[in-house]
């Protein structure tokens, strides 16, 4: 799974000279989190964030009136708050290279870039829902957790055992465990709970959990 096929493309774009008033109240009646900055030539020049925006305006303790408030805020513009220093991907980068950068990163999302030009954006919103699909979220079904040993083959006893009791596996999360074990959760679909509790027990180190979710 590449950047390409989760981004969101034609995002929605800010320019640079917009005030800070004005961007807030275009980013809360958007309903997004934040905006690529791009300039006249269609460039990529920054990035804004609600928290960039909400953090030029003053504190509650400012001994200015409310007029004298406005009048600075309105001299404020997005170029003046955006992050300069943008990190960006490309559409064929590996989804999970692109969830490290931002998680290495303490960031929300990244510009997608092509030629210099911007051709969408991945946020953590596109993140949770692969997470949601690769775990079944959405699919009703058995949901069973597992401690496997980590040797070739294991997995493929697993899903041995569910295939004969022609059960469909439509989510799959496989994250290390402790010591040589592999913590696996898989969402079946066309099972019956018990039976496939019955069938797996012999073949795992732990049953962790087992339920219709």
């Amino acid at each position: 799974m590449f950047v390409g096929e989760r981004m969101t493309r034609h995002p929605l774009t800010i320019a640079p000279d917009v005030n800070i008033q004005d961007a807030l109240i275009r980013m809360n009646k958007d309903r997004v989190r934040r905006y690529p900055v791009v300039d006249n030539k269609g460039r990529l020049v920054g990035i804004v964030s609600h928290s960039d925006l909400m953090n030029a305006s003053p504190s509650d303790a400012t001994s200015l009136s409310v007029w004298e408030v406005n009048y600075l805020l309105s001299k404020i513009q997005v170029k003046d708050v955006m992050t300069k220093e943008i990190i960006t991907v490309t559409e064929d980068m590996p989804i999970e290279e692109a969830a490290r950068i931002m998680a290495n990163n303490k960031i929300g999302g990244l510009p997608v870039v092509a030629d210099g030009k911007l051709v969408g954006i991945i946020t953590e919103t596109d993140l949770f829902n692969i997470f949601l699909e690769m775990l079944g979220g959405r699919t009703t079904g058995v949901r069973l957790t597992v401690d496997l040993a980590d040797t070739p083959g294991e997995i493929h006893k697993l899903t041995g055992a569910i295939t004969e009791l022609r059960g469909n596996i439509v989510g799959m999360g496989v994250i290390r465990g402790e010591v040589d074990t592999r913590h696996i959760t898989i969402k079946v679909t066309g099972v019956d709970l018990e039976a496939l509790r019955q069938a797996v027990k012999p073949l795992v180190i732990r049953l962790v959990d087992i339920r219709i979710e």
